[in-house]
């Protein structure tokens, strides 16, 4: 939570992803502006593109943190769009950028962007996301949810404590 008591959170996931999982994170979009978050992505394609729209649709504000120096990279749902030469790198801004994390289904991008914000001590929130194991055992550092609104929920508690 910032000076002004704005929460931030990241929303996380592949930028080839199926519909069910754009489905799901438009919706997480949706109901993070609805309660007064800030939606922080990776500003392109894919999750972050329909977390955007969600969060767009409802009035709120979409903020992409891209891996390039070219705004026209940017998806058309963003608020404001910031450029960082960074290649993939960026990942790590787009993590730790939010008070909470929502993970949605993605490639190895994703389970850097799930690293980076574990290792920052945010929690993260995992919607058909990576599911972690260390030696042999199940690793609940990731908390699982099973929808849009309980991955919503859970994120906003956390941001706010």
């Amino acid at each position: 939570m910032d000076d002004r008591g704005m929460t931030y959170v990241s929303v996380i996931g592949g930028y080839d992803a199926d519909p069910a999982t754009l489905a799901d994170a438009e919706e997480v979009g949706r109901l993070l502006a609805e309660a007064g978050s800030v939606v922080v992505t990776g500003g392109r394609s894919g999750v972050s593109a329909a977390a955007s729209k969600g969060a767009a649709e409802a009035g709120g504000v979409a903020l992409g943190i891209l891996p390039g120096r070219d705004r026209s990279q940017a998806n058309p749902w963003l608020t404001y769009a910031v450029t960082t030469g960074l290649g993939d790198t960026r990942n790590a801004l787009v993590a730790m950028n939010g008070d909470a994390v929502i993970a949605l289904d993605g490639a190895y991008g994703t389970l850097s962007e799930m690293a980076h914000a574990l290792n920052e001590g945010k929690t993260v929130i995992g919607l058909g996301a990576w599911q972690l194991r260390r030696a042999g055992t199940d690793d609940a550092a990731v908390v699982q949810v099973a929808t849009a609104a309980e991955a919503v929920a859970a994120a906003l508690k956390a941001a706010r404590s």
